[in-house]
């Protein structure tokens, strides 16, 4: 029993098509595949690739690379001569990327100058300092600065609490008589 193919993969017997619907529809499928693989074989392999097709209602398709031009000169006089759209094109690239590096040079120029600027301000402030860092007003701050302040106090707090305890620990150890009694309940 033969197995039906579905209609895509079906082999096509090789003549003239009678539809003129099914011509086009045929034409533009197979233009396409053979786009794709004159594509694939150009980047694969650096193959300098040109295809001219004419449609049946004699309108004109072409692929190639590098171009057109450079390619029929080379079929007709073997004269290999750099397409000027190639040219046009890789100077259209080479402008976009040195506006592109110049500016993020500007940035990085723009960012260097507010980081020493901020330097500048740190180390004015603390040759200014005469108090800590905790007893300064916390308005001049961004929410950021405020944040970190908070942090710290916590930080501090959590650090005075737990030396508070320490003392509190070895106080209360060599002030304890050795019978264990509690001292200090009012008794």
């Amino acid at each position: 029993m033969e197995k039906k193919q579905p209609k895509s993969r079906r082999k096509v017997e090789m003549g003239k098509m009678n539809s003129e619907e099914d011509r086009l529809a045929s034409f533009s499928k197979r233009k396409s595949g053979i786009y794709k693989k004159a594509s694939e074989l150009s980047t694969l392999c650096s193959a300098e690739v040109g295809i001219v097709i004419f449609s049946p209602n004699g309108k004109p398709f072409s692929l190639s690379h590098p171009c057109i031009e450079t390619i029929t000169n080379k079929l007709l006089s073997e004269n290999h001569t750099p397409c000027d759209a190639n040219e046009n094109l890789l100077e259209a690239y080479r402008r976009v990327k040195h506006t592109e590096i110049h500016q993020n040079y500007k940035e990085a120029c723009k960012q260097m100058k507010a980081a020493k600027e901020q330097e500048k301000q740190i180390k004015r402030k603390s040759m200014d300092r005469s108090k800590g860092w905790w007893e300064e007003p916390v308005t001049e701050l961004d929410i950021d600065g405020v944040r970190r302040r908070a942090d710290l106090i916590q930080r501090l707090h959590e650090n005075v609490q737990l030396q508070i305890n320490k003392i509190q620990a070895v106080a209360s150890s060599s002030t304890l008589p050795s019978n264990t009694q509690a001292v200090g309940h009012g008794h």
